[in-house]
């Protein structure tokens, strides 16, 4: 038993996620007061454009089958991804409680009535224009492709590096174009993520890694010596 826990440390990771909503979802319903609005010049240059909500909500989709697929597939892939989405997240959760934060981009009238139009209205009723800051739609999504590029395994299949590339791009941009996040939060969130790239795929965490896993080699042959 204790050999099978030391190969699949890593499922005790999934433990993070509720640990976050019970976090996300404290600062939701207690926020203060005095809200920083989040925004810039140029966020009042880029357009509406509901078909975003599309890529938007393939989000879910995209996180959730690239999550599991590392999960049961590729262990130390599946690591990575978690740091670099633990990273993002806590500083997510933390900048939220003491800088809370929101926008005021998003639109009161549109120009067209359409079913790309009916899922954004939908998509603004379930989500509030607050804690915007860093934004964790456009880091996750970079985060998953950055994984996906890495992966040992995905990355012979151009067609799903490719793919990936192009889900992710459109995700960024459609947190701008249907107005969910500021511009600064995109630049945030990319530059965070870029800090947590190296803090994952650099040296330091490979030398970590290495590490974890030979002693839980010793200790597994220990165990099998018993």
């Amino acid at each position: 038993m204790k050999e099978k826990v030391l190969r699949n440390w890593h499922y005790l990771l999934i433990l993070y996620f509720p640990v976050y909503l019970a976090a996300f979802q404290y600062i939701e319903t207690h926020s203060s007061d005095k809200i920083h609005i989040i925004e810039c010049a140029l966020d009042h240059k880029i357009p509406f454009i509901e078909y975003f909500v599309i890529p938007y909500f393939l989000w879910f989709t995209y996180i959730g089958i690239g999550g599991f697929y590392f999960l049961f597939r590729e262990k130390e892939s599946f690591i990575k991804m978690m740091y670099i989405g633990m990273i993002g997240m806590t500083t997510f959760i933390v900048v939220s409680m003491l800088y809370p934060n929101g926008l005021d981009l998003r639109p009161t009238h549109f120009a067209r009535e359409n079913v790309f139009v009916d899922l954004t209205r939908y998509l603004y009723s379930i989500d509030t224009s607050t804690n915007v800051f860093p934004s964790i739609h456009v880091y996750n999504s970079i985060g998953m492709h950055a994984v996906i590029s890495h992966s040992p395994r995905l990355k012979e299949h151009k067609g799903i590096q490719s793919l990936s590339f192009v889900l992710s791009v459109s995700i960024v941009l459609a947190t701008m174009f249907l107005k969910q996040h500021s511009v600064f939060d995109v630049v945030c969130a990319m530059g965070l993520f870029l800090i947590a790239y190296e803090v994952v795929y650099g040296k330091l965490f490979v030398r970590i890694f290495s590490i974890w896993e030979e002693l839980g080699y010793h200790r597994r042959e220990k165990l099998k010596q018993h």
